[in-house]
């Protein structure tokens, strides 16, 4: 039996994004109680007003840089589990039951969870895809995870992650007494996530992946990793983290076959 309201979803809101109603409407269909509440630094009169429709608290925050809005919006939860929803993105009603299923087995085995996370699908437009290149090298970087024995252990988690960032943010939930605070360091634009998990990979821990794809990433023109890659900054990032996995010559031939992935963000 799970706890009442174990998990808290902090959606980051944005200025005005005309998905955050869906969004929100997909976390209040979880099957198992959950607590809503909306983080933003630039508070605005849409967000208030979608707030108090759906009755979900708006904490406010003047803390500038994804890193601190980040860290800021994990502050906002009482709970020990916090998921990062992103306005953008959906959320499968089984995505919180599935995350407390799996935090709960991993303890009563003697684990200490640091993040856990489901495999996802994208969005593109009206239409949901599970299947792509992108997708299908990510799962395969994260194969390893599905061992029990094996999702402890610093190598392990740190393959993973040497080749890109398999991870999918927003299908995240942090295990914040396991976690250092603040959690995100400035610095990164795109890969603010990487950067977090490539730090938490070193310490006792594991990471838990459940391969269903139980939540919904929407990839448009507007997304912040979009613009990145367009001005080239994407690459830049890349490489530098790749570089604490690897010497310079192999960052920099994986960053050259990395780029070619990033394509999958702009034509799918």
């Amino acid at each position: 039996m799970h706890l009442l309201n174990a998990l808290t979803f902090v959606i980051l809101a944005y200025k005005e994004s005309p998905y955050l109603p869906q969004c929100i409407e997909s976390l209040r269909r979880q099957t198992v109680p959950v607590r809503l509440v909306i983080s933003t630094s630039t508070g605005n009169r849409f967000i208030d007003e979608t707030a108090e429709s759906f009755g979900i608290p708006v904490i406010t925050h003047e803390l500038h840089g994804i890193a601190n809005d980040w860290n800021a919006a994990l502050s906002c939860a009482e709970t020990n589990l916090v998921t990062l929803a992103h306005q953008d993105d959906v959320y499968d009603p089984t995505y919180a039951e599935s995350i407390l299923d799996a935090f709960e087995k991993a303890r009563q085995g003697g684990e200490r969870p640091q993040i856990l996370f489901t495999d996802y699908y994208e969005i593109r437009g009206t239409e949901k895809v599970y299947a792509n290149m992108n997708l299908k090298v990510k799962r395969r970087l994260l194969r390893p995870l599905l061992s029990v024995k094996k999702r402890g252990r610093t190598a392990v988690k740190r393959r993973c992650l040497c080749f890109g960032n398999a991870i999918c943010c927003p299908a995240v939930t942090y295990v914040m007494e396991n976690l250092p605070v603040p959690l995100f360091e400035e610095g990164m634009g795109s890969n603010i996530d990487w950067q977090a998990w490539e730090k938490i990979s070193r310490e006792q821990g594991s990471f838990i992946y459940i391969p269903q794809p139980f939540m919904g990433h929407r990839i448009h023109e507007n997304s912040t990793t979009t613009a990145l890659i367009e001005n080239n900054e994407r690459g830049k990032e890349d490489f530098s983290m790749l570089h604490r996995f690897w010497p310079s010559w192999i960052a920099s031939l994986i960053e050259k076959f990395y780029a070619r992935a990033e394509d999958s963000n702009q034509r799918g």
